[in-house]
């Protein structure tokens, strides 16, 4: 039996706006808190800029429900344009790293609106799991956001897009570029 794209796109427009809903009532102080998911000024082209830090997101201890309702009550009003998302990944932790089965959830829940207005999403300071995991989820969950993710090996290669003062970061990450340390590839 084939299923109709317009029953699941409508099927996905109604649990987003049912989550969109319980975004907007519920208290998410406990996840917008933690501080690993923010908006940071704007890119070059004046596209808003989200940041997401790795080492900051307790993947293990934090309410994954609440994690996702927070999300989307800080991207829908941005995602209504182009915007840009920069991940650090710099000092991150197995215990930081999402599973595979709630980021396959995250990118389904959210509607086209977030990956066709997603024009760039660089992870800064990957590593061989980063690399694998984003060439496995651009390769047979995500092909149509391939072209846009960026790996890049420190805060200044970002700066050719951003400018430093649109960027707030922890100082842990441009300390750590600063120190001349590159983590070697580990799972």
């Amino acid at each position: 039996m084939r299923i109709n794209s317009t029953v699941i796109s409508n099927f996905i427009c109604y649990r987003y706006e049912r989550l969109l809903r319980r975004a907007k009532a519920e208290d998410l102080t406990e996840v917008s808190g933690i501080g690993c998911l923010y908006q940071s000024g704007v890119d070059r082209l004046g596209r808003p800029v989200v940041v997401f830090i790795g080492k900051w997101f307790p993947f293990n201890r934090i309410n994954l429900d609440k994690a996702l309702l927070y999300l989307i009550s800080l991207l829908d009003p941005i995602v209504k344009g182009d915007y840009v998302i920069a991940y650090f990944h710099t000092l991150t932790t197995s215990s930081n790293y999402p599973s595979f089965s709630w980021l396959r959830e995250v990118y389904n829940v959210l509607p086209y609106k977030y990956k066709k207005n997603l024009k760039a999403f660089y992870i800064i300071h990957p590593t061989f799991w980063t690399k694998m995991m984003t060439w496995w989820f651009t390769t047979f969950m995500a092909p149509a956001i391939k072209q846009k993710v960026h790996n890049l090996q420190g805060v200044e290669y970002l700066y050719s897009v951003m400018s430093p003062d649109q960027l707030e970061i922890p100082a842990y990450i441009t300390e750590y570029d600063m120190s001349g340390i590159k983590k070697t590839c580990k799972f």
